[in-house]
């Protein structure tokens, strides 16, 4: 069984439910499965530090759980056209993987959501690719021969998914964000198993 690891950070919940959607095209495909797990939340004060399990929605990751996956799929909210901090956190202690080449050669895509659709989607994309570029990952995205991604009004690039969350922070996924969500990670998916 091909395990799909989506790691993400949401703060209002649409990169949650981006990771949920992405959770269910990876189920579609026969011998995949996913993990859903989040990062906790860091603070400026550096004696601050949270609970081992969150108080409610998915468990925080560990480092195995990206030794251990057969790919990843990496979401955050986009904060001034880059990665949230407590992902970055995250990621910046990823040394020891480095070091062990754990994830190379492993499928790898990215997700974002933000308030307005210029917003910093596609260079919040790319910020979260470049780690996983260092981890020799295999980083990818959704080819336009899908045709929501040539339709779509709000979220949807080729670097990977996102989402059109509105300036009041109040629009849900759209049907085309959706689709996109569950084609990326239907793709991972595949391109896991065809590796395995």
């Amino acid at each position: 069984m091909n395990k799909i690891l989506v790691l993400y950070y949401s703060q209002s919940g649409h990169v949650l439910s981006m990771a949920e959607q992405i959770a269910r095209g990876i189920e579609s495909v026969e011998g995949c499965t996913s993990l859903i797990r989040t990062v906790p939340a860091i603070s400026a004060v550096s004696e601050a530090t949270e609970d081992t399990i969150p108080q409610q929605g998915h468990l925080y990751a560990t480092q195995n759980d990206l030794k251990d996956c057969s790919a990843l799929v990496l979401g955050s909210p986009t904060r001034f056209g880059n990665m949230a901090a407590p992902l970055k956190y995250f990621l910046d202690k990823t040394s020891a993987l480095w070091l062990s080449g754990s994830l190379i050669g492993k499928p790898a895509a990215v997700f974002t959501s933000t308030g307005s659709i210029h917003g910093g989607q596609e260079s919040t994309l790319l910020s979260m690719m470049l780690p996983l570029f260092h981890h020799g990952m295999l980083v990818m995205g959704l080819p336009y021969d899908n045709d929501t991604l040539m339709s779509t009004t709000d979220g949807g690039t080729p670097y990977g998914a996102s989402h059109l969350a509105g300036a009041k922070n109040d629009r849900p996924l759209s049907d085309s964000e959706a689709h996109l969500c569950r084609a990326l990670g239907q793709r991972v998916a595949e391109t896991a198993k065809a590796l395995s």
